[in-house]
């Protein structure tokens, strides 16, 4: 018997009212503690059961929205109606769900559902046995996720038949119908035989090794947990030469972490006022991943500021920073990364206006913008090349970053009155910058020329010492210091 739309939305209506009452009641008086071992088993298989039957349901009305949302639709489709970019977003909305499940329900309806040919005639499912098991709830979406990621990249390279062989049994084993009797296996065991069938199929690969690596290259950033968002992914030779490439322009010569160097100690300082500093340059101590991930802070930081980047509605790719003006000098301020429920300490907000791409908004407590700052480095392109051909490098003595890969750091602060001049402005690494706040080292400007003076665990005598400069500098200092 054939069931109509409205009949099904009917029924589905009731359930939905009829289970509201119960499940509430349930939750309530804690019914599960109340359950036998047998009935919470009985409980758990039945759950379960409903779930996988609602799940059809939702992978249907995600591929039906997504249908309904093709971009050859233009302004008729689904999604632009209701006010949303595409069949994700509209997803989200409806549901509350995070962007992620929606796109994985799009996912397996492109999988399961049937298609309509260019004449018109009706196409079964790419998966057909995936398709029945789902709508049956004899499946989970966990293993449909198993069985589809490992075999739809084979759709195009395998034999049909094998392919369909593949799913057969894939299927069976997942709902315990597998002809050695075996029972229901878990999504992760599903998972894992997937994978096997996928090198039985495919075990050389039909694909040459360049075209296979360009299917399988990717980069991913996950969720953010306690203030670190992981990143995973694959990465083609060429593109993973070229980050070496500039991580070694930054990190060498300082490749090795000097595990056995206690540490710079100054010594006292020379009579006259140009000389240099004694003994080793400061120990780094970052790991070899944490010095990674600066550099890449780095590259990020000059993709930004780069006129060829590409623009974003018209406008270069900014970050943009908001905070409420009385937690900006607080040194537990809380700041916000637009766009993100991420959260960055107000020193971050503070230390904004010196570097490109990132620009800095503050609200007052009424909620009133109260400053919007340039999303352009503060000092002109005119400024930052004096300041390279005065400085260098970064000035922290023993880091060796070119100025021109750094960010430039308003010695007096510019959220204190400090002046965006070149007397005023020096180059600073990602890494010296983002910490210059609580490392211990310290800035000062004599005569237009900057000085640094070391934290006591280096310099006990926290002298005030000047940079070395760029190579004319260190020069004159050293005829200086020949001449007597």
């Amino acid at each position: 018997m054939n069931t109509s739309p409205a009949d099904l939305i009917e029924a589905l209506t009731h359930l939905d009212d009829l289970l509201a009452g119960d499940v509430r009641n349930a939750l309530d008086e804690d019914v599960g503690r109340l359950m036998t071992d047998d009935e919470l088993v009985a409980f758990t298989r039945v759950t379960e059961s409903l779930g996988r039957r609602v799940d059809a349901l939702r992978v249907t009305a995600a591929g039906e929205v997504d249908d309904r949302s093709r971009t050859e639709l233009g302004e008729e489709r689904l999604s632009a109606r209701a006010g949303c970019m595409n069949a994700a977003d509209l997803l989200t909305r409806l549901t509350g769900i995070g962007g992620t499940s929606a796109r994985v329900r799009i996912q397996h309806a492109h999988a399961i559902a049937t298609r309509t040919a260019l004449t018109g005639e009706p196409l079964p499912a790419r998966f057909p046995a995936v398709r029945d098991a789902l709508s049956d709830g004899a499946i989970a979406v966990d293993s449909v996720t198993a069985i589809v990621t490992a075999l739809a990249p084979l759709a195009d390279r395998c034999d049909p038949t094998h392919l369909a062989a593949a799913e057969h049994e894939l299927v069976a084993a997942a709902i315990g119908a597998s002809l050695d009797g075996a029972p229901a296996c878990s999504a992760d065991d599903t998972r894992i035989q997937a994978k096997v069938w996928a090198l039985v199929l495919d075990p050389d690969g039909t694909l040459p090794d360049d075209e296979r690596a360009l299917r399988r290259r990717g980069f991913q950033l996950g969720r953010e947990r306690d203030g670190i968002v992981p990143v995973t992914g694959n990465l083609l030779p060429d593109v993973a030469a070229q980050f070496q490439r500039l991580a070694d322009a930054q990190l060498n010569p300082r490749v090795e972490d000097r595990t056995d160097d206690p540490g710079v100690r100054f010594r006292p300082a020379p009579d006259s006022a140009d000389a240099g500093t004694d003994g080793d340059e400061p120990r780094d101590t970052r790991t070899h991943e944490q010095k990674l991930h600066d550099v890449l802070a780095t590259i990020l930081g000059v993709a930004a500021r780069s006129a060829e980047s590409p623009t974003l509605g018209g406008l270069p790719p900014t970050l943009l920073v908001t905070i409420a003006a009385d937690e900006l000098d607080r040194d537990d301020g809380v700041a916000f990364i637009d766009g993100t429920d991420s959260t960055v300490p107000a020193l971050v907000a503070r230390h904004v206006v010196c570097c490109g791409g990132v620009q800095r908004l503050i609200f007052n407590t009424d909620g009133r913008i109260i400053e919007l700052g340039t999303p352009q480095r503060g000092f002109t392109g005119q400024q930052r090349r004096a300041i390279t051909a005065r400085d260098g490098a970064c000035i922290i003595p023993g880091c060796q970053v070119p100025a021109a890969w750094c960010e430039l750091h308003h010695v007096e602060e510019h959220a204190r009155g400090g002046p965006t001049h070149v007397d005023n402005g020096v180059p600073l690494c990602w890494y010296h910058h983002s910490t210059i706040d609580t490392s211990g080292w310290e800035i000062r400007m004599i005569d237009g020329v900057p000085q640094v003076r070391a934290p006591a665990a280096i310099d006990p005598a926290r002298q005030w010492r000047p940079t070395s400069g760029s190579l004319h500098r260190a020069r004159d200092a050293l005829r200086r210091q020949l001449l007597g």
